[in-house]
């Protein structure tokens, strides 16, 4: 279901995948299956998001960002791909972000570009994510840091000291 308040340019969207109100989707962008886009959502040209992903409200996906399989975007989470963004810069360098399968980013996380976030990682509300965070670990804060290892297991979410 695409809503038709939304302007999606993109033939590469996946089956039972619902983009709603105001969302813009570049013409290449690439989302998967079975995937929720809610409103007010960018999907840039050199995207990649895989299939069961949520992308909740106000969170922009730049050139260059890679989202694999079962990951969540929390609303207004915040995506860079350039580390010295200055107006019309013409050795401007695209960073490009790779957020793993299960991950979890919490609302208002901020990723700065050419990171990794690993494998069912969690970034907490709030947090500022300045380095490759490795997989099955909780991080938050300002700047973000290893809280605690993650137990993913069966019935997932769990945490271990």
């Amino acid at each position: 279901m695409i809503h038709p308040l939304s302007d999606c340019k993109s033939n590469h969207i996946g089956k039972n995948t619902n983009i709603w109100q105001f969302c813009v989707i570049f013409p290449e962008a690439k989302i998967g299956d079975n995937c929720n886009i809610c409103a007010n959502v960018l999907i840039e040209n050199e995207v990649s998001v895989g299939n069961n992903v949520t992308i909740k409200s106000g969170v922009q996906l730049w050139d260059g960002i890679i989202v694999e399989d079962n990951v969540f975007i929390g609303p207004n989470a915040t995506f860079t791909n350039d580390l010295y963004p200055r107006s019309k810069n013409p050795d401007w360098e695209l960073k490009k972000t790779l957020i793993k399968k299960g991950a979890s980013i919490g609302a208002n996380a901020t990723i700065l570009c050419g990171i990794t976030i690993g494998e069912n990682a969690m970034i907490g509300a709030g947090s500022v994510v300045t380095h490759d965070v490795p997989a099955g670990e909780l991080w938050y804060g300002n700047p973000a840091r290893c809280i605690r290892k993650i137990d993913v297991g069966e019935g997932g979410g769990t945490t271990v000291e």
